[in-house]
């Protein structure tokens, strides 16, 4: 594939020398290491080749689509490519550093001339700076598991190849360590009577765009029915204090059940003229049609189930399976984990593996799409991906009692691995802590919960802002690949501890 030197095309602005500020100093040596990083394991070469072939693939399925012959790019326009691809990379892994949105990262990315640095935006005629939509076109520029590919790449140039990295030593992979989380997806906490609110809030918003852009068909001010439907919440949710509470609620459903209806008729209705007459009546484009008529589709199709369970719980007093439960109307692959913590007996998300070796860089991970089939069943396929990417398995693997079963330990010795996994049984617990390398590998197992917090709080964010699942999975590979950069350029170099001797 041809290559691409985005980087000679541009002039950049020179850093301003700020003093009296150590922790900033901090974070530009830092930007200045993870730049010398991205270039040095050809991450950032291999994320332009990627992207610009990815781009080159859409174009002529775009032209193929249209029925006209595709035209090769011109040499400037796939260079103009490889420039937005490189600062796609960058502003990505800036977001993930700094904990920002879009919007107040596109808003810190114009007031931070270190940031421009970085991201390659700090031109010297102009400072062009990406707004949020084209933020989150960066995010998605390539999947997760070419995202996964340039993380797996950092991580053997890591073990395999220290000097390419100017590293004091290789990081081992002598042990690993593994542990599960929940990742919370961003949802209304799931009350019953709250999917309604948020069924018929989705349904009326959807209508009132289609009125305010031309087309009015027989219904009266959606305002109104707003209205209604904040009231009924707000009676709903102080029932509870008052007698007789059961029969509030039930008398306070049965009226959001009737307005659920009435409003769903309404959506209908406007989805159906919408889809027949947009282009005569409103000045919408076919995308923006389609959204809007997938969101009412998807309200409309899984409001009766969300109406059924209401009912279920509140007036029938009969409990719903978890299995069939809705927890969201916009999230289907959002499940109840059972996480029985101190601060959080149960949990709406996916569950993620966390794997790291002993330096605390993230070796491998895994966020489950469907229910978790089970902390040893992770495990297993996580080693399989281990061997893959360093053609060998590690030499001891360590985790708390969760992974502990008798399958475990027998396939754990014949594969040859070393077994520090916590047994279930205190008194085994108990003989195993006399062995020094079993004591030293549970002691460092302690800190694989802070790696953890360290990438949901720092990285990830309290609750992933991503729609659907493909995107949180792809918002967790941003996260480990931002996490392992900002990990190695926190490492002693070669070169600086040569000048210091």
């Amino acid at each position: 594939m041809q290559q691409w030197s985005a980087e000679q095309l541009e002039l950049r602005r020179q850093l301003p020398v700020v003093v009296g500020n150590a922790d900033y100093r901090e974070n530009e040596r830092r930007l200045y290491r993870m730049d010398e990083l991205l270039r040095s394991t050809g991450i950032e070469q291999s994320f332009v080749q990627e992207a610009v072939a990815l781009w080159q693939q859409r174009g002529q399925e775009a032209a193929k689509k249209d029925g006209r012959a595709f035209r090769q790019p011109s040499g400037k326009a796939l260079c103009n490519c490889a420039i937005m691809c490189r600062r796609a990379l960058r502003c990505n892994l800036a977001r993930q550093l700094i904990g920002k949105e879009l919007r107040p990262f596109s808003l810190r990315l114009a007031e931070s001339a270190l940031l421009q640095w970085f991201c390659t935006v700090g031109r010297l005629e102009m400072i062009r700076v990406p707004t949020k939509s084209t933020l989150e076109r960066y995010d998605k520029l390539l999947p997760e598991i070419k995202v996964r590919e340039l993380v797996n790449r950092l991580n053997r140039t890591a073990v395999e190849e220290p000097q390419r990295l100017d590293l004091e030593r290789a990081l081992s992979m002598e042990v690993y360590l593994s542990d599960t989380t929940c990742v919370e997806a961003n949802i209304h906490f799931p009350t019953d009577w709250v999917l309604l609110r948020d069924g018929m809030r989705t349904l009326l918003k959807a209508v009132k765009v289609i009125r305010k852009h031309g087309l009015k068909h027989r219904m009266p001010d959606p305002d109104r029915f707003l209205r209604e439907a904040n009231r009924l919440s707000i009676e709903m949710s102080q029932s509870r204090r008052r007698a007789h509470s059961a029969k509030r609620r039930k008398t306070v459903l049965r009226r959001m059940k009737r307005l659920s209806a009435v409003v769903k008729e309404h959506a209908q209705r406007y989805g159906s003229r919408l889809q027949a007459d947009w282009r005569e009546q409103t000045d919408l484009h076919e995308g923006e049609v389609q959204c809007i008529l997938t969101r009412i589709a998807g309200v409309v199709e899984q409001l009766p189930a969300a109406i059924r369970q209401a009912h279920e719980r509140i007036i029938g007093g009969r409990k719903v399976p978890n299995a069939e439960k809705i927890l969201s109307l916009y999230e289907p692959d959002v499940h109840v984990i059972v996480r029985n913590k101190a601060d959080a007996e149960v949990e709406f998300g996916n569950t993620l593996l966390l794997a790291e070796q002993s330096d605390g860089l993230i070796v491998d991970w895994s966020l489950e799409k469907e229910i978790s089939r089970g902390d040893i069943v992770l495990m297993k396929e996580s080693l399989s991906r281990i061997k893959t990417v360093f053609t060998r398995y590690p030499d001891f693997v360590g985790a708390d009692r969760g992974f502990a079963s008798k399958a475990n330990h027998q396939w754990l010795r014949a594969q040859g691995i070393g077994d520090a996994v916590c047994p279930r049984d205190p008194h085994e617990l108990t003989e195993r802590m006399k062995d020094r390398k079993f004591r030293g590998i549970q002691r460092r197992r302690a800190q694989t919960e802070g790696r953890i917090g360290i990438l949901k709080n720092d990285f990830l964010g309290p609750r992933m802002r991503s729609k659907g699942f493909a995107h949180r999975q792809l918002a967790v590979a941003w996260a480990v690949l931002a996490h392992n950069l900002w990990l190695i350029a926190r490492l002693p170099q070669a070169s600086a501890m040569q000048e210091a001797a």
